[in-house]
């Protein structure tokens, strides 16, 4: 996984994915956690290239790796 800019429309980090979703208490859904990403950062809202990159992230960061 890239740890670095993954939307490069709207310069989201990988970091700035896992500080959403550790703001929040939990997550169970992986859809649930990206439109609350989305909603923060506005990732995946340009080109939309991003996307599974962003799912992948919020995959990664959910399972604690």
């Amino acid at each position: 996984m890239e740890y670095g800019l993954i939307c490069k429309c709207k310069k989201v980090s990988y970091s700035d994915v896992e500080r959403v979703l550790h703001q929040e208490k939990k997550f169970d859904d992986v859809t649930k956690a990206f439109e609350e990403v989305q909603k923060e950062t506005q990732c995946s809202t340009g080109c939309g290239g991003c996307y599974n990159k962003i799912l992948d992230a919020i995959s990664e960061i959910m399972m604690g790796k």
